[in-house]
């Protein structure tokens, strides 16, 4: 390639995967030559510094046509810009959370915490505006390899390096066995384009053809579902939740979730919705239905019923994120009309109702140095804003109206019952789960408002953290009554994905 035509694109496209590249190499090369005596904690407001300028450059180009780079393997269509902004909005949040996290212990890699953050997000970025199966592998490493390192950065914990652990064995064997479906899927079509794919697996009829690429898409199905954490892939997820410093709990089981959603849907809409299957009578994702439903149906059953016996509160939350994931799965597999705006609405809704709850969950726990549940016992009279804070995230969780959870919930029923009777079965399971959640949810409930206090330590409640809990409460709120807002911003500033196949 030549200067020409290197110059020649628009990499303007690229520019808020360039804010947060430099501002995580500038962060990197400034912990290098930095004292060892300058407080850390500086780089997390960089960080939250940079995040803000890349959502605001992507704001700047919602209004602009699909762009596509580089013979196509960079893409910033409706979709992209849309998971996007959810990323990034979410990191914002989460860096907020790293900044201000103080472990009773000291945490001696603080430097490095900032930017693998920022490295792992940019990993994600890249993972929703691939339009390539090497640039859908790199941003899912480049995004799995800081989570890693992550998980296990209070190396003098011992419960950290179990998390690092677990966490690189099962991501290990999940990237293996995503890789291995993708491989099928380039050996039958000869490109790693995911357009030219789609265009290449329409003329693949045949049962020869329908089994390879049913086996592609059992594959990639299973190795992503390690990524979501969904049943029965998803036991690395309460053992790292409960090992990995909060900041990253909570980057896990939101931001991670959210690439591992859009990686799903931009592979198997673009690829397995054109492929032929049954004679050319349906698509293989059509004919996979079933086999995405049992994952729903599990997730949903199992993430809710051990999330039961729960006593630490993070790993209540990990099996509460299963069981999230599973509700996310009924509309991947009822493949409704309103599908793609459901999904966001709900990842919309997660991030403020997940993130404001881990946020009361890291000062509740790091005041106590404990993470059992009765720790929040009489929280209301120690903290009243952290406990009506923390209620409004729980039963906007539960799925309690008046809240944005309520509605990410009623989205996807509504689509999975307009689509066919036998969702029923799908969406039955949905509702007894959700009713079996209220038990766990409620309970944490009750010990804030109805339980004596156990402890007596001074919760530390930073300035920027009370702000971000705050902006969480209300959003979760004003979600709830008048979702209209959000729905408005999507059909016009994203036209519904209208050029998701363009």
């Amino acid at each position: 390639m030549d200067m020409e035509a290197l110059l020649s694109y628009r990499w303007g496209a690229m520019l808020p995967e360039f804010i947060i590249l430099v501002v995580a190499t500038f962060l990197s090369l400034l912990d290098l030559f930095a004292r060892k005596t300058w407080n850390r904690k500086w780089f997390g407001y960089i960080g939250v510094v940079g995040i803000l300028l890349a959502m605001i450059s992507l704001l700047l180009l919602l209004n602009e046509p699909p762009v596509s780079i580089l013979e196509d393997t960079f893409r910033l269509d409706g979709f992209a810009k849309a998971f996007k902004l959810l990323l990034l909005g979410g990191a914002a949040c989460v860096m907020v959370l790293a900044s201000s996290y103080e472990p009773k212990e000291g945490l001696t890699y603080r430097g490095e915490f900032y930017y693998l953050l920022l490295t792992a997000l940019l990993g994600a970025m890249f993972m929703t505006s691939s339009g390539d199966l090497i640039t859908l592998f790199v941003g899912l490493e480049l995004l799995s390899l800081s989570s890693y390192i992550l998980a296990g950065i209070r190396k003098q914990q011992l419960s950290s390096n179990e998390a690092a652990m677990k966490y690189v064995i099962n991501g290990g064997i999940a990237t293996a066995i995503t890789l291995f479906g993708m491989s099928y899927v380039y050996g039958l079509t000869g490109s790693t384009n995911l357009l030219e794919i789609a265009s290449q697996v329409t003329f693949l009829n045949g049962r020869a053809y329908e089994g390879m690429l049913s086996l592609a898409f059992l594959m990639m199905l299973v190795g992503l579902s390690f990524k979501v954490a969904t049943v029965p892939f998803h036991m690395w997820a309460p053992d790292v939740y409960e090992g990995s410093p909060i900041p990253v709990t909570a980057f896990l089981s939101v931001i991670s979730k959210i690439a591992g959603f859009a990686l799903l849907i931009r592979l198997f809409f673009t690829i397995f919705a054109n492929a032929p299957a049954k004679e050319m009578t349906t698509s293989i994702l059509e004919s996979m239905q079933g086999y995405i439903g049992l994952i729903a149906g599990a997730t949903m059953i199992i993430g809710n019923l051990v999330a039961l016996q729960q006593q630490n509160i993070k790993r209540l939350f990990a099996y509460s994120s299963v069981a999230h994931a599973g509700y996310l799965f009924v509309a991947l597999a009822a493949l409704s009309p309103f599908m793609f705006d459901a999904i966001w609405f709900y990842f919309l809704a997660y991030i403020f109702m997940n993130l404001g709850a881990f946020a009361v969950i890291q000062l509740v726990t790091i005041a106590s140095d404990s993470a059992k549940i009765t720790t929040f016992s009489g929280l209301y009279k120690r903290s009243p804003f952290l406990a009506i804070s923390m209620a409004i995230f729980l039963l906007s969780l539960a799925g309690i109206p008046g809240t944005a959870g309520f509605i990410g919930k009623l989205n996807i029923f509504v689509g999975a019952l307009s689509v066919s009777s036998t969702h029923y079965v799908l969406v039955s399971i949905m509702i007894v789960t959700t009713v079996i959640s209220y038990y766990y949810y409620f309970t944490l409930f009750v010990h804030m408002f109805f339980r004596p206090s156990y402890e007596s330590a001074q919760i530390k409640k930073p300035n920027g953290l009370l702000v971000s809990i705050g902006l969480c409460a209300c959003f979760t709120i004003i979600l709830g009554i008048v979702p209209n807002i959000a729905y408005t911003f999507f059909f016009e500033q994203f036209s519904g994905f209208t050029d998701f196949f363009s």
